[in-house]
């Protein structure tokens, strides 16, 4: 079990009060509070270890260069992954997706290839692969949403043709909190030879994550929702795949030699990190996912679904509430006809911090035929008493509703 009140008192800016009440922060899967040990890595590293990477012989550069790389060989131990080699830093999972849909699409597909996604696609799932379709001509075939909120599994194997090049899915929606059924999405695809690429941006802050047990083939995740730093992200690449893809941008660092002639490319994972990376922030990284571990994701996963139930047993109080999807770590829902915002405003002048709107999941809001939902996401540092003090503001909104 985790000692939350001291957990609590790791991260700074839950001290802060919003309107004069105590902040209860719910907005997790947005975005995560910094531990302490975080913001003092980041600190550390300009102090001590400000150097550009990779690319100096002096002590400075050596041991920042020590430092990014050990971070690399972390967040490799993290995912389970065969080799740092696998493990590409980029800014987010959005630019994960988009490299990978950029490189794998330039190595792999043409005009009437067909890539695969899910009706319940981050917009960052989505987006990047229709920008591939204007590019090479390639298809998006969608993989249907049940009413309670799940992948129609039975649809998704009729997809399949030879012309399928990729199945790209969220493993955790960010709206519904259906945790996806991605070892059977991944034996499904590969029995028609198909690689599965993984959004896991709300399943790496909350469960055990292998990489090869799943037998995933990318995996991308973005630091700063498993209490790390904005502005770093990673996605992991089957070693075979990576060697075969071009890189993503040009500059310094993904090279090999560069001649007028022809410039041939630098090793994985060079390859696909043009120019100086963020090795302040993967310093960061580092000491947050040290920070996860320590406290152990399984232990982390009981404590946030145990804040679920009380949260839906309260839910269950309250008149005209409609909860969507099958909640995990977060809880969309409606209060009656009201509009996601006005609920995530009187909430907000409650102290209670939560998220409103689409999601970037304007495709999964339309095939439920509402505007948006009002989201609760919760982590590590929350508590009970978060958990009612958020029932108890939106009863009062209700009421005032």
């Amino acid at each position: 079990m985790l000692d939350v009140a001291k957990i609590r008192s790791d991260f700074p800016l839950l001290a802060r009060e919003v309107y004069g009440r105590p902040l209860v922060y719910l907005d997790n899967a947005a975005t995560t509070q910094k531990p302490r040990c975080v913001i003092d890595a980041i600190a550390d590293a300009y102090t001590t270890v400000n150097a550009n990477v990779h690319r100096g012989v002096h002590r400075l550069s050596q041991e920042a260069t020590d430092r990014h790389e050990a971070a690399r060989d972390t967040v490799r131990r993290y995912l389970g992954a065969a080799s740092a080699a696998e493990i590409l830093f980029t800014r987010g999972t959005t630019e994960s997706i988009n490299l990978l849909a950029t490189s794998f699409g330039e190595a792999f597909c043409h005009e009437g290839d067909e890539i695969i996604v899910s009706e319940m696609e981050h917009h960052s799932n989505i987006v990047p692969w229709q920008l591939l379709g204007q590019r090479r001509g390639t298809v998006l075939r969608v993989i249907p949403v049940t009413d309670d909120g799940r992948l129609d599994m039975e649809a998704f194997q009729c997809l399949f043709t030879p012309r399928t090049r990729l199945v790209s899915v969220a493993h955790i929606s960010n709206v519904l909190g259906t945790v996806n059924p991605v070892e059977e999405v991944i034996r499904i695809a590969h029995a028609h030879g198909v690689p599965v690429a993984i959004d896991g941006a709300q399943s790496a802050p909350h469960i055990p994550v292998d990489v090869r047990a799943l037998g995933c083939d990318f995996y991308a995740f973005s630091a700063h929702k498993v209490y790390g730093p904005t502005g770093v992200g990673v996605l992991y690449g089957r070693e075979r795949w990576l060697e075969q893809m071009p890189p993503y941008q040009g500059g310094g660092e993904m090279i090999g030699h560069v001649r007028f002639s022809g410039t041939t490319w630098n090793e994985l994972p060079y390859k696909f990190e043009a120019g100086t990376p963020d090795f302040i922030g993967t310093i960061a990284t580092a000491r947050a996912l040290d920070y996860v571990c320590a406290l152990g994701l399984p232990a982390i996963a009981a404590h946030e679904q145990s804040l679920v139930r009380r949260a839906l047993d309260g839910l269950g109080t309250l008149p005209d509430v409609h909860i969507y999807g099958q909640p995990s770590s977060l809880i969309s829902f409606n209060l009656g006809d009201a509009h996601p915002a006005d609920v995530g405003i009187l909430l907000d002048h409650q102290g209670v911090a939560v998220r409103t709107g689409h999601h970037c999941a304007q495709p999964l809001m339309e095939r439920l035929g509402i505007p948006g939902t009002v989201r609760v996401s919760f982590a590590l540092y929350n508590t009970e008493a978060d958990v009612d003090a958020f029932l108890a503001a939106l009863r009062r909104t209700a009421q005032m509703l």
